[in-house]
């Protein structure tokens, strides 16, 4: 039986053959293609953030009182020494007043045991006084003197308060918010200023407690702005906290901007950090997750096609972390080529296909423009 069927279709081989009939052509199977992100963002998980100075300074006076003027508002920026604000002097001068009223006193009292001193001095000497009338005016000398020096020291400390009454920026810096106006009166050590220093910028995030050890100090990410979306700005984990939050349970982080990323963020705006898994490059690109095919020896693949040919080709690759729709390929793929994101199941290798978009469009395939190296 089996005999018969083999001869039978070598029959009809020979007779198609004889009849001079080409072999149909094999349609090309349409197929959705997709290029790869850039960026595996989807793969890599983000926190929300916003952007902070690395230094902020609350400003506050070191004396109460009421406040009668204020020079600057929030987002003005200042110089070091510039006056921010000030109390109403009256109170501190009348102090200083005081006090510098005391030093007189003390200074003549001081003037005067000094005499009394020298005279008995010389009358001792003479035997006309007692050794123990000169121990008196001695000790009455050096009692006034230490009632001198207290007395100078509280005029030093009145006069410091009187020039308190004028509040100074430390450094220079942008006002980032104001706590206090003018009429109000505030007491000593109360914010009235944060200022934010000229000493870069970068982003305060919260990482929850679930995934903390999958963070550390100097690892890289990016961060996009709410305002500029799709543009990644590098970054790194510059700091930790060492315990959670008692109410959140999440560990406040801050994020440094790398290079000239500082001058692109102003204080104040809304940030995504994302943050790349274990061996994932932050500029890794991703494909969605249809995209994925079991290649020889149960390894992970996709299907590339080539522009020119038309033709797709099953390409090996590295994965990374799966996301909720995509996964970063680590090794195997470039940014730019186009990948079988729908019918891959159905393919050959050296199958032609026909590209079409997400909406079944025809697709016009274009070869990947060249990447050029990185610095070394």
């Amino acid at each position: 039986m089996h005999g018969r069927n083999r001869l039978s279709c070598g029959l009809l081989l020979v007779l198609a053959a004889c009849s001079g009939e080409p072999a149909p052509v094999e349609a090309p199977r349409p197929v959705l293609v997709v290029q790869p992100e850039r960026a595996a963002a989807a793969a890599m998980p983000a926190y929300a953030g916003d952007v902070r100075a690395r230094q902020e300074s609350p400003l506050s006076f070191r004396v109460g009182g009421n406040l009668i003027r204020r020079h600057v508002d929030a987002g003005q920026a200042v110089r070091q020494g510039q006056v921010l604000a000030e109390l109403d002097p009256g109170d501190q001068a009348l102090q200083a007043q005081a006090a510098r009223a005391q030093l007189a006193a003390a200074e003549a009292d001081l003037a005067r045991a000094r005499g009394d001193r020298d005279r008995f001095a010389r009358l001792v000497e003479q035997q006309v006084v007692s050794r123990s009338a000169y121990d008196a005016q001695l000790a009455a000398y050096k009692a006034a003197e230490g009632q001198a020096q207290a007395a100078r020291a509280q005029a030093a400390v009145a006069g410091n308060q009187a020039g308190y009454t004028r509040l100074r920026a430390p450094r220079d810096g942008v006002i980032a918010s104001r706590q206090a106006e003018a009429g109000q009166v505030v007491a000593a050590g109360q914010t009235v200023f944060t200022l934010a220093a000229d000493s870069g910028r970068e982003i305060a995030i919260h990482l929850p407690e679930s995934r903390i050890r999958q963070f550390r100090i100097g690892q890289p990410v990016q961060v996009e702005l709410w305002s500029a979306p799709g543009q990644r700005l590098p970054g790194t984990i510059r700091e930790i906290a060492a315990a959670a939050d008692a109410q959140t349970r999440t560990y406040a982080a801050r994020v440094e901007l790398l290079g000239d990323a500082g001058a692109a963020v102003e204080l104040g705006q809304s940030a995504r950090v994302y943050v790349p898994q274990d061996g994932q490059a932050a500029d890794a690109p991703s494909v969605p997750l249809s995209a994925v095919q079991r290649g020889e020896q149960g390894r992970t693949a996709v299907w590339v096609v080539d522009p020119r040919s038309g033709q797709a080709h099953l390409r090996q690759v590295q994965l990374g972390g799966y996301g909720e729709s995509s996964v970063p390929v680590l090794s195997g793929l470039k940014a730019g080529e186009w990948v079988v994101a729908g019918g891959g199941h159905l393919l050959r290798e050296g199958q032609r296909v026909k590209p079409v978009d997400r909406e079944n469009r025809p697709l016009r395939l274009e070869a990947p423009k060249p990447q050029p190296e990185p610095a070394r």
